[in-house]
C-alpha cells in the first residue's frame, strides 16, 4: 500500500513534469525505483492514470480562456482549430498504432504476452529518448528566431506536429509536449499558438490513454491484490489534486520559459537527466 508521502511525491513529480517539456515519465519511473516501488503494478498504474486526469485539467483550466477568445470566437475559426486537432490526433494515432504493432511483432517477437509498455521502465531506453528529444529542442530553440513566423497553422504543420507526437507515444523519456513544441517552432508558428496547440492535442489525447489504461487494469484482474478498492481510489484521488496544482504552476513557468526564447535551456536539461539516468541504472539500480 502506497503512503501518502510517496503519492505527494510522485503527483509533484507527475504535474510538473507532465506539462514541461522533459518527460513526466522518465522522472516519475525513477523516482518510484529509488523508493522501491513497482512502475507496473495495479496500485501504480491506477494513481498514473488519476495523476493524468489531474494535469489535463490544469491544462483545461489554464488555456481556457485563450482557447475562447482565439478559437472559439466564431464558427469559423472553431471549425478550423477543431479540423486541426482532428487532423493532428489521427495521424497521431496511426503512426502510434503503427509503431506498437511494429514492436510488438518485431521487436518483442517471442515474448509471451509481448506488449509495448515492456519497454516502459527501460532505463537505457528512456535516457536514449531524452537525449534525442534534448538535441531536437536544443536545435528548435536555436532555429527558433531564424524561421519567419506565420499567423495560422495550416493542415500539413498539423499532421507533421501529429506525426511527431505518435513518435513520441511507444517511448517513455521521448517528451511529447517537448517534441510538439519545437516541430512548431521549427514551422515557424508564433509560440503562444503552438503551446496553445500541443496542450489541446494533450487534452485530446489524455481520455484516450486514461481509458486505455483502465481497461489493462481490468483485464488484468488484480485489483483485490492491493487493497480496499475505495481506500486505493481515495489515494489516487488525493494524487490527482496535487498533480492538478503542480500542473497549474509548471504551466506559468512553461509559458514564461518559451516566451523569454529560453526554449532551448529545457533540452540541456533533457541532456543532463539523461545522463543522470544512464549513472543510475549502470551504477545504483
Amino acid at each position: 500500500m502506497l503512503s501518502y508521502f510517496q503519492i505527494l511525491f510522485l503527483a509533484i513529480i507527475q504535474g510538473a513534469c507532465e506539462l514541461l517539456p522533459v518527460s513526466s515519465s522518465a522522472h516519475v519511473i525513477v523516482a518510484e525505483k529509488l523508493m522501491g516501488l513497482d512502475p507496473s503494478a495495479p496500485a501504480m498504474t491506477l494513481l498514473l492514470v488519476m495523476l493524468h486526469t489531474g494535469t489535463m485539467f490544469a491544462v483545461i483550466v489554464y488555456f481556457w480562456n485563450g482557447w475562447r477568445r482565439d478559437y472559439f470566437s466564431s464558427w469559423q475559426t472553431s471549425w478550423s482549430f477543431i479540423k486541426q486537432v482532428f487532423l493532428a490526433t489521427i495521424c497521431t494515432g496511426v503512426v502510434g498504432l503503427g509503431l506498437k504493432i511494429i514492436i510488438e511483432k518485431v521487436f518483442l517477437r517471442g515474448t509471451p504476452h509481448a506488449e509495448v509498455e515492456m519497454l516502459f521502465s527501460n532505463l537505457p531506453l528512456i535516457a536514449t529518448a531524452l537525449a534525442i528529444v534534448g538535441f531536437f529542442m536544443i536545435y528548435a530553440g536555436n532555429r527558433e528566431g531564424r524561421v519567419t513566423s506565420s499567423s495560422s497553422l495550416s493542415s500539413k504543420q498539423a499532421l507533421g506536429i501529429g506525426l511527431v507526437q505518435g513518435l513520441c507515444l511507444p517511448f517513455r523519456g521521448f517528451s511529447r509536449s517537448g517534441s510538439t513544441i519545437s516541430a512548431g517552432l521549427l514551422f515557424g508558428l508564433p509560440k503562444k499558438k503552438i503551446e496553445e496547440f500541443s496542450f489541446a492535442l494533450a487534452v485530446v489525447l489524455t481520455p484516450i490513454v486514461i481509458a486505455k489504461e483502465m481497461h489493462r487494469l481490468v483485464h488484468a484482474h488484480v485489483l483485490s491484490s492491493d487493497g480496499p478498492l475505495h481506500h486505493l481510489f481515495f489515494q489516487t484521488l488525493v494524487g490527482m489534486v496535487f498533480s492538478f496544482f503542480a500542473g497549474l504552476l509548471a504551466l506559468r513557468w512553461l509559458s514564461r520559459w518559451l516566451e523569454g526564447g529560453r526554449w532551448k535551456y529545457f533540452g540541456i536539461y533533457c541532456l543532463i537527466a539523461s545522463s543522470l539516468i544512464f549513472f543510475l541504472n549502470y551504477f545504483l539500480l
